[in-house]
């Protein structure tokens, strides 16, 4: 599937990211679970999965015959960014036949000296076909990760950074900015918790969407119900 086939499939549409992270109630080391959230995922109509891992990669692509977007969280030394942060991960990624690559394109601290740019020009350069998504926290990342070279951007990073704010919800206006100023595809990411919060990304402009934490992480929808229930019960003793 080339890039604009690919860019066409995903238009408008809802990319759910089924990951699970050593700690998780979902993640075994023994084997992957993420090809079944991901199976209900193309059940429930989405185009394309995003996925960590080098064997949820695999499993998924051959459990449901979708698109992935591929990534790897690794944490090393003297890296701000954990997300694809080297080659040794674009390497494992590219082999693992990853249709889209996402790579960290926050402006920190990098082990390797280079820039976040500079690190997009050497894997364009190892790999000039293979399709790269910048995640990204704020609007000079993006309009410098497009002037480098990549494919599409993703909000992913907005409030994980030192210098973006902690939104409580999905940062629409960076998504809607990007939109507006970029000619490739803007896709909003991060803490969107309802079909009404996905609908007004892509009203902002976005290309698409992609939601993980609200469909795919159980602890973490679980413990949005316990709040509110817990919060009331509280209030209900307090009054009594």
């Amino acid at each position: 599937m080339d890039k604009t086939e690919l860019f066409n499939r995903i238009k408008g549409k809802l990319i759910i990211s089924c990951q699970a992270l050593p700690g998780e109630p979902l993640y075994d080391p023994e084997r992957t679970l993420m090809p079944y959230m991901a199976r209900a995922a193309r059940e429930a109509g989405s185009p394309m999965i995003r996925a960590n891992t080098v064997r949820d990669v695999l499993g998924i692509k051959k459990e449901t015959g979708l698109p992935v977007i591929g990534l790897i969280k690794q944490v090393y030394e003297g890296y701000d960014g954990y997300i694809t942060p080297t080659m040794r991960e674009v390497d494992a990624l590219a082999e693992a036949g990853a249709d889209i690559i996402a790579v960290d394109c926050t402006d920190r601290k990098r082990g390797d000296g280079l820039s976040p740019w500079e690190y997009i020009g050497t894997i364009k350069e190892k790999y000039p076909d293979q399709i790269l998504m910048a995640d990204i926290s704020d609007y000079q990342e993006g309009i410098q990760a497009w002037k480098s070279g990549i494919d599409l951007v993703s909000t992913t990073m907005s409030g994980y950074t030192d210098y973006t704010p902690r939104l409580e919800g999905p940062d629409f206006e960076l998504v809607r900015r990007l939109s507006e100023e970029l000619p490739i595809p803007v896709i909003g990411e991060g803490r969107v918790h309802t079909p009404e919060e996905a609908v007004k990304m892509l009203d902002m402009g976005a290309w698409a969407v992609i939601v993980g934490g609200a469909i795919t992480r159980p602890l973490e929808i679980a413990g949005r119900f316990m709040k509110a229930v817990n919060g009331r019960t509280a209030l209900i003793t307090k009054k009594w």
